[in-house]
């Protein structure tokens, strides 16, 4: 199976570890070991003693057990872990789907979620997030899609790159709708805590064909430690064990031990960074306000991200290729998600990184596009 080119891992490839401000990534702000040693009851005696021996194909005990009671029922039998969600989200697609199967994909989507279906040669239906209704997604346009022959619906809410959701009723609906054909329900729980209104529950919790997928990346500041995990049913689980054995193997065991101690404390890592980006929201929403004659959005609901268009910019992947080649400032181009015209911008970042970059963005915007 040759998988396309991913074009959001590329653009970051190109210009994230070079940029001075990323005002394009999805996450908040990272922490350092040095932070998490402070933060976190981290004992080093125990980290001298861990040996870098095989461990378990679906995650150590105790990192499953602390998943399980943060985001589950506490049953730790109904998780896996893998390094990122994007390694689950590959073996849940990859043991899952054959050529040919029906599959509701959401449009925009993150490309985990979509590249393998469409690299096998699924019958993909697409639920559009049309961008004249805000991205906001329509029950009855989803109700259209689904039929007796769907074997799979994919979605992230809150919703990457756009940061829209859907109401608790709605997520009631989709899973009644789901379950009546008896498909499988693939739900992207990257920024479940991250939202600003009510959080949406697991699904699995409510639906046995139910597959959750989340990871310590997004709102809890360590994209870097790559800790992803699904909640799924025993027979989903034991196909990607399966794949598993020809792919990773395992998570180191030292990365299983930091990882377990940030989730059985995971609000001290996750307050301060909500904060600080909530705080960059309410000055992007004002700037927004004030130049609502050239500026377009839909104002999110969850995520550190939002999906904008700048009045006067058509060819979104030049105007940020120039953006940070001249100013140093990334944004991520709407072509990476399929919809030119817009970008994602995140307001994750440090409070001091988010206002420098804003305030080169804004001068960037007014010299070349808004004189």
């Amino acid at each position: 199976m040759q998988l396309p080119k991913a074009s959001l891992e590329h653009w970051m490839r190109e210009f994230y570890f070079d940029c001075k401000m990323d005002l394009g990534s999805s996450g908040v702000a990272t922490y350092t070991f040095g932070d998490l040693r402070k933060l976190l009851p981290i004992d080093l005696e125990k980290m001298d003693a861990i040996s870098f021996d095989d461990s378990m194909t679906r995650g150590c005990d105790g990192l499953r057990q602390a998943i399980a009671n943060r985001w589950g029922n506490g049953n730790l039998h109904n998780v896996m872990t893998a390094n990122g969600s994007n390694e689950m989200l590959y073996h849940i697609m990859s043991t899952l789907l054959e050529p040919g199967d029906e599959v509701i994909l959401l449009d925009p989507i993150y490309h985990a979620l979509s590249t393998v279906a469409e690299t096998k040669g699924c019958n993909i239906k697409y639920w559009k997030m049309e961008p004249e209704a805000g991205f906001i997604p329509a029950m009855d346009d989803f109700k259209s899609l689904l039929t007796e022959n769907t074997k799979l619906v994919a979605v992230n809410f809150p919703h990457n790159p756009t940061g829209v959701t859907i109401t608790r009723e709605q997520q009631k609906e989709l899973i009644k709708l789901v379950s009546e054909v008896d498909a499988y329900l693939v739900w992207d729980a990257a920024f479940e805590e991250m939202t600003l209104g009510e959080q949406l529950p697991n699904p699995f919790l409510e639906y046995d064909k139910a597959i959750s997928v989340g990871t310590l990346s997004k709102g809890y500041g360590l994209p870097g430690l790559r800790i992803g995990w699904c909640f799924a049913s025993e027979e989903v689980i034991e196909h990607c064990v399966q794949l598993r054995d020809y792919t990773t193997l395992y998570i180191s065991p030292l990365v299983e031990y930091v990882g377990q101690i940030a989730i059985e404390n995971i609000d001290l890592l996750m307050a301060p960074k909500m904060k600080e980006a909530k705080d960059n929201l309410q000055q992007l929403t004002h700037w927004v306000e004030k130049n609502k004659d050239r500026v377009k959005w839909t104002n999110p609901q969850g995520s550190v991200s939002c999906f904008i268009k700048f009045k006067g910019v058509e060819d979104t992947e030049q105007f940020c290729r120039d953006l940070v080649n001249e100013t140093g400032v990334m944004l991520v181009p709407g072509e990476c998600f399929g919809y030119k015209g817009y970008c994602r911008l995140g307001f994750g970042a440090s409070k001091a990184s988010f206002d420098e970059g804003f305030g080169l963005l804004t001068d960037f915007l007014k010299k070349r596009y808004w004189a």
